[in-house]
This record gives structure tokens, sequence and C-alpha cells, in this order.
């Protein structure tokens, strides 16, 4: 399974920018999907995950309100709509999957395959 990001750059403060993630090798049923970041000298922290179907959604609670995660199964992509960004969410942005079907419980070390991160820098 590999995972690819797309869509990192600088973006001013107040800004917007949808990160994509584009899965190749899953072999018949698609799987949750998380997208987490970091920082350099940090942990790498959680920030939203789907469910294979799309229907169940989870959010850190520094973005609930401002990120959105969806996903077309027959494109096998996973979208981060990042809306109003903050200086603090500049980071290098990772998609990872497993072979749940439910986000419950989603973290780093959770997850069994990563994409190579895309980074977004938020600044003036």
């Amino acid at each position: 399974v590999q995972l690819v990001e797309s869509g990192g750059g600088l973006v001013q403060p107040g800004g917007s920018q949808r990160l994509s993630c584009a899965v190749s090798g899953w072999k018949s049923d698609p799987y949750v999907v998380a997208w987490f970041r970091q920082v350099p000298g940090k942990e790498r922290e959680g920030v939203s995950c789907i469910s294979a179907s799309g229907a169940a959604t989870s959010y850190a609670d520094s973005v609930k309100g401002r990120f959105a995660i969806s996903r077309d199964n027959a494109e096998n992509t996973v979208y981060l709509q990042m809306n109003n960004l903050k200086p603090e969410d500049t980071a290098v942005y990772y998609c990872a999957t497993n072979w749940n079907y439910y986000c419950s419980g989603y973290a780093s070390h959770n997850m069994i395959y990563w994409g190579k991160g895309a980074l977004i820098t938020v600044s003036s």
C-alpha cells in the first residue's frame, strides 16, 4: 500500500489549503485514513481521521471547526480541507492507513502505511 500527499505550500494566516492523499494498493475494500502532523522536535499529532465508508470522521480539538476531511473512494483519495489557517498549523502533514474500517482510537502507532509528508507553512 502506498500513500502520496500533495497540496503542501506556503499559506498566509487566515488562508485555506487543501491536502490530498492518493492511496494505491488496497486489494478490494477501502480502509480508514488519518492525517497526522509533526513539527521538528515535537511528537507526531493526530489531526483527523475518516472511516472507510466516509460516514464517520474525527478531529483534534485544535483543528475542529476549521479543518474538514473527506474521501472519494472511487478515486482512492482522501482530502483535508484546511481553513482559517494559523501559524501554529505549520507542520509536515502525513496521511496514513491500516486495515481497519473505523477511526476509534486512531493513533500514529496504530497506523501501518505512511506517506512521505507534505509541508504546510503558514506565514505572512
